[in-house]
């Protein structure tokens, strides 16, 4: 990624305040949004973005995030519902060129792709590393020894 991007992310949990930590320390101008003040406290005093405290879902408040002129909106709050919305807000009627959400449920990963909406779903990613942690676990068994 380019690091004199514009970016919004949506929540500042551990994940939402690791990508903005990492993202403003490689130059690129952000602002992150959450409706819970003290989940700031996440990012460091590195961090050269601008917080805003709000419901991320009202219009006016990615207005004042200026997402209109975003490259890129990422989506991070541990609601699907809200993810979705801000994801579809910021392709639809802001034009967020990249959108970006995380989603729990594996069974709404198709939703979000249909809308075009990219995805993280730790649960899937989590099943996927547990399952070639078995695999391999099951070829060593299978070796033969010398």
């Amino acid at each position: 990624m380019a690091n004199n991007s514009f970016i919004v992310i949506v929540g500042c949990g551990r994940v939402g305040s690791h990508l903005a930590n990492k993202l403003s320390g490689e130059g690129n101008s952000l602002v992150v949004i959450d409706i819970n003040e003290s989940t700031f406290d996440n990012l460091t005093a590195e961090f050269s973005g601008f917080r805003l405290i709000g419901d991320a879902t009202q219009v006016g408040l990615l207005r004042e995030a200026k997402l209109h002129r975003a490259d890129t909106l990422i989506a991070t709050t541990h609601d699907d519902n809200v993810n979705l919305m801000v994801a579809q807000v910021a392709r639809n009627m802001f034009k967020t060129p990249l959108v970006m959400a995380r989603v729990f449920d594996p069974r709404r990963e198709q939703v979000y792709k249909r809308l075009g909406i990219r995805t993280i779903c730790p649960t899937s990613v989590a099943a996927s590393l547990f399952l070639d942690i078995l695999e391999g676990e099951a070829v060593r068994r299978e070796e033969p020894t010398a």
